[in-house]
């Protein structure tokens, strides 16, 4: 049971680093691609918006390596 959970919340993980590095660096490039149902004049003046969401994600990434590298008890 403990390798499992390790492995859950490394692919956890792994998937907050895609959601970081679209919002924040990918956001006007390849969101407009992924969210193919959203107006493309959308993504520009909403870059701030989604640079904070990519940042929120980001501490949750830190907190999620944290748990898996620094508690032995998962």
């Amino acid at each position: 049971m403990h390798i499992i959970s390790k492995i859950l919340i490394g692919l956890n993980a792994l998937i907050h680093i895609c959601i970081v590095v679209l919002e924040m660096f990918l956001w006007e490039s390849r969101g407009p691609k992924v969210f193919s149902n959203f107006p493309a004049e959308l993504f520009p003046p909403t870059k701030a918006m989604a640079a904070n969401q990519g940042l929120y994600n980001g501490f949750l990434v830190a907190g999620l390596l944290w748990a898996l590298f620094f508690i032995k008890d998962i």
